[in-house]
Order: C-alpha cells, then structure tokens, then sequence
C-alpha cells in the first residue's frame, strides 16, 4: 500500500490520484481492453533481484512485492494502466454519504490456492495485522486516517465494514495493496507474536497458501522461482475462460545485466524490466523482441544525511545551508545524461514527471552552481584555502561516506558523479558500496551510516501513497527516523508537514488536497532533508510472441496483468 523503498527498488502499491467519491457506491472503472489469450504455455521472465521473504505484510523491496502481487489479491484493485480502481475479491463497495464508513462483499465461491473458502473472517484478520504496531507493516501507515487506525467489522460470512476516523481523499485507493492473507493458517504465528518471521523464504512451499492467479510451485535460491496456475483463482475473461492463461510462470534471478542481456537475445528468457538504458538500445534493434519505453514513471533517486549520526557529521546534516550548498554543488543533468543516457530526468522535488497532476508550479530549485554552494557554505561558517579541503567552523575537514548498493549500477553510478562533484567544492566523499540487506538494516534498523543514496517508488502518483516517507513517524522518513529511538526534535516545518499530509489524506475537495499537498514540496524542496536527484523512464523488453505485453510506469511494471499474459503461438 504504501510508498516502495527503492534502494535496490522498493516498497509500494498504488496509482494515479482522485478527489474523494461523492456518490453512495463506489464507481469501478472497467480494465483497459485486452485481447483474448490462448491457455497454456510457460513464460520465463528476469528479475535481479530474489524475494527477501513470501510474506506480503513484511514485503518491503519491490523485487519481493512484484512476485508476491502475482500471488496475492486486495478486495480493490488499482488497474496500473488505466490507473483506474477495478473490484477484485470485493464484487461491491459501497461508501457512505459522509465518507466515512465502505461495506464490501466479497465474490461468492472464493479460494484460497489450498481451496480453502475465502470469508469476512479472512478480510478482519488480514486488516488486523496490517494494523499491529508489533508487526510494523510497511504497510500501515497508509491504513491509519487523522492519526488513527481504520476499523473492520464482520457483518457477515461474506461481508465487512470498514469505518475511517475521517473521510480518506483517495476512496477506494486504499484497499489496493492491502493483500487478503489466509487465517486458517497464519493465525497461529500473529497470536504467538512471530507474524514477522513467518513465512520466509525457507518455508515449505506447501505451506505457503495464496489467493492470486499463481501459486508457488518451487524456489530455487539462485536460480529461479517456479509459479504454477492456481487452480482455484476466481477470475474469468470475457469470454468465461478461467485465468490465468498460462500454465507457468518462471522468475529466472540474473543478478549480473549483461548475463540477462545475453539470455533475452537467446529466448532464454522473454521478458523483463528495469533495464538499463545502454541494454535497451541494443534490445531496440533485435527483432524477435519488443522494446517498450513507457516513459517517466514514479521512481525517484535522492541522496540524505543521518541527522542522527554523531559528531562533528550529525551537525554538518542538520545544518539548513550545509544541505542547500551540497544540493547546489550535483550536476544533475550529467547524471540524467551519463546514467540514463537521455531517458530520464532530473528531480527538483519527489513528484516526477510521470505525476504531473500532482507536481507544484513552485518549489525551491537548486541548479548547478559550485561557486554558489562554496558562499553558501562560508555562510554556514565553512572557510576553505584555494582548492584545499573544506573546514567545518571547528577546522575540521568536511567529509563522510556515501552508502549506495553495491548491486545497482545506476545507482553507482550516480555515487561517483556526485563524488566528483562535491570534491569540487572541497568535501571528500568516502563512497560505501553495500549489500542490499546491510544497508537496509543500517538505514531502517542500526542507524549506522553517514549518508546514502536510495531511490522510493510510489506504487501510487496519489500523495497518500508517501504518507510513510513525509509524516514525521513514517517507516521511510529516513533522515530522521522516528522508530529508531535517536531521532532528532522536530523542526517546525517538519511538524507543518505532518499537518499538512493529514490534511490532504482527509480533504473532501480536490483543490484542497492538491494546495496542500503543493505546500508539502515547497516545504521539502525549501528544507532540503533529501537532495533530488533524477528519474528514469521505465524500460521493458518481451518477445513479441507475448500476448497482452503493456509495461505499465507504476509496479509490478511486467506483471501487473500476469493472469491475461500469454503466448500467441503456444510455447512449452
């Protein structure tokens, strides 16, 4: 549900933004047109990266989510190409006048992959445990409204209410994301307090029960995962033909981008996203594939400081003109250049251009400026001799370390421009490249590191998908993470921020939310606690065999519509 951590991608759900509903039912937009499929067959698609876990509530890489949406279902779907809301386990939802208050239904004849029913039961657990403090889902922050929680009740079998302490300004956005989860046989580790560490990647795969269109069949660390149809999914196409239409689904993990390069080029593998712009180019002129830039998606790169990290460092990162002069002194254009060679662009807040109806006319822009990012720091009480080293007010020299994944090439890319950059002005850049789980845990868990560089992938252009990543208590507030016990006082803009992320959760008017929330990147933008970076298009590749290939800009980018994938001449 909430916003995807993209240090290796991200934690996520969601798509594009509307006022909240007026009406007394909830309007569900019907999908994109799509063509029939042919049933059968085995599709073999690349991923970089491995799941870090098969629970959907602890899910937070987007690696890990794109796999789980595909065993998953929410009550309400966001469709990621119309980015319209489309009913999914729920046949209805219907919200009250006031706002406040949805009662769903679920579809008659639902299963789990164990056939199972899937009941009003299952929907209260799933919610219940999103919701624990305990569990601390990254998902939860999205499911508490005006600082409080929503609440789900069991009307009947098939039926649950679900009350906000206030009207939620996405509507139905919110139950997108929020996976159903079986509680026949997850109950047990949520009473015992072990909810967090059920379902690993070490589970037996017989144990691990899901209600999407496929299902796991086998997982081989280092090799691939095995997803078979589930043969209880409830959807049908068109025509009545059950989903989905293949047989197979084999995620194949190619950590190394030249190795998935050669093995798209030999049919090894038939699809895959998040490609590098260099691969693309090459991708574009072979001919048994279809290379697709869907253009500029959601993603957003950004460097931040640990405002906790101790002395003299901590000072320096909470220092306003410090954090503005580092800003001024990135060449971002070169990094759009020589990383994404052309296909992206450069950030001046966290909404991209891929959100427009969401981006402020107005916000603090830092151009390129070496000469101006030196004054700022002399203003800051810095003082440098020639082109020596900068010294802190103290005569300390200025450096610290740069943490950035040692996986993700683009990424390291952008650490050395920005090292070479900031060497420019005098500070020296000590770059720390890190497995993908240390510096998770540095950055969320131990708080041990001076900066990095990440970049988050809201799964929604709606603002309430960042509610974790601008409110002050947020799972990815980064810079000065509340639930780490070392934050650092709010400021006042921070708090005004908080305020102003209510508020446009709970405005019943479009302009109201749209002003706030242009206030929320004014304040960020002005208050630099991250410095924006760039964003790059969203690049796919499939053969052009694959029926119903349509990358979408928000994730699961390939496997938004796994169950209507299929080959048009049927391949084993």
């Amino acid at each position: 549900m909430n916003t995807a951590v993209c240090f290796a991608h991200s934690f996520a759900r969601r798509a594009f933004a509307v006022g909240l509903l007026v009406t007394t039912a909830v309007v569900v937009t019907p999908a994109a047109d799509r063509a029939s499929g042919k049933a059968g067959g085995v599709l073999t698609i690349a991923q970089t990266s491995e799941p870090k876990t098969f629970n959907p509530v602890m899910a937070a890489d987007q690696g890990t989510r794109d796999v789980l949406s595909v065993i998953s279902s929410d009550l309400v779907h966001i469709n990621r190409l119309t980015l319209k809301t489309e009913l999914a386990l729920a046949k209805n939802c219907v919200m009250s006048a006031d706002g406040r208050h949805y009662t769903l239904t679920l579809r008659d004849g639902l299963r789990f992959s164990d056939g199972v029913a899937i009941t009003a039961d299952d929907v209260v657990f799933s919610f219940q445990v999103y919701l624990d403090e305990r569990v601390n889902s990254p998902q939860r922050d999205v499911l508490i409204v005006d600082g409080k929680p929503i609440a789900v009740t069991r009307l009947s079998p098939l039926s649950v209410r679900v009350d906000l302490p206030e009207p939620y300004a996405p509507g139905d956005r919110l139950f997108d994301s929020i996976w159903i989860l079986p509680k026949h046989t997850l109950e047990k580790a949520f009473v015992e307090g072990r909810f967090p560490q059920a379902w690993t990647v070490g589970t037996a795969v017989d144990d691990l029960v899901s209600s999407g269109p496929f299902r796991i069949k086998q997982y081989l660390p280092g090799q691939r995962l095995i997803l078979e149809r589930n043969p209880h999914y409830w959807k049908r196409d068109e025509a009545g033909q059950p989903l989905p239409y293949l047989d197979r689904l084999d995620v194949a993990f190619v950590a190394d981008q030249n190795a998935m390069l050669l093995r798209l080029m030999s049919h090894e593998i038939s699809a895959a996203s998040r490609l590098r712009p260099e691969e693309f180019a090459r991708l574009e002129q072979t001919p048994t594939l279809s290379a697709r830039d869907a253009g500029a998606g959601l993603e957003y790169n950004f460097l931040f400081f640990n405002w906790s990290a101790p002395a003299p460092q901590g000072a320096w990162f909470r220092t306003l003109k410090f954090r503005q002069a580092v800003a001024r002194a990135i060449d971002r254009e070169s990094i759009v250049k020589l990383v994404y060679q052309g296909r992206g662009s450069s950030l001046s807040s966290q909404v991209t251009d891929g959100n427009r109806r969401w981006r402020a006319d107005s916000v603090a822009e830092y151009a390129y400026d070496p000469r101006r990012a030196e004054a700022m720091l002399r203003e800051a009480g810095f003082r440098r001799n020639g082109a020596g080293p900068i010294l802190d007010p103290d005569g300390r020299p200025v450096e610290f370390s740069l943490m950035v994944s040692a996986t993700n090439q683009a990424r390291r890319k952008m650490a050395t421009l920005i090292q070479d950059d900031l060497a420019q002005i005098g500070i020296k850049v000590r770059l720390q490249p890190t497995e993908f789980g240390v510096m998770t845990d540095a950055v969320l868990k131990t708080r041990k590191f001076d900066s990095a560089l990440w970049g988050i992938v809201s799964g929604d252009a709606d603002p309430n998908s960042e509610m974790n990543v601008w409110t002050s208590g947020g799972t990815l507030h980064v810079w000065n993470l509340k639930s780490s016990g070392a934050a650092q006082p709010l400021e006042p803009w921070q708090a005004e921020v908080d305020h102003l992320m209510s508020v446009q959760m709970t405005a019943t008017n479009a302009a109201a939310r749209k002003l706030a929330y242009d206030k929320v990147q004014q304040l960020v933008t002005a208050n630099v606690p991250v410095v924006f970076l760039a964003s790059p298009h969203v690049l796919a590749v499939g053969d052009r065999d694959l029926g119903n290939f349509e990358p979408a800009v928000t994730d699961p980018v390939l496997l938004w519509n796994a169950d209507r994938l299929f080959w048009q001449h049927r391949k084993s």
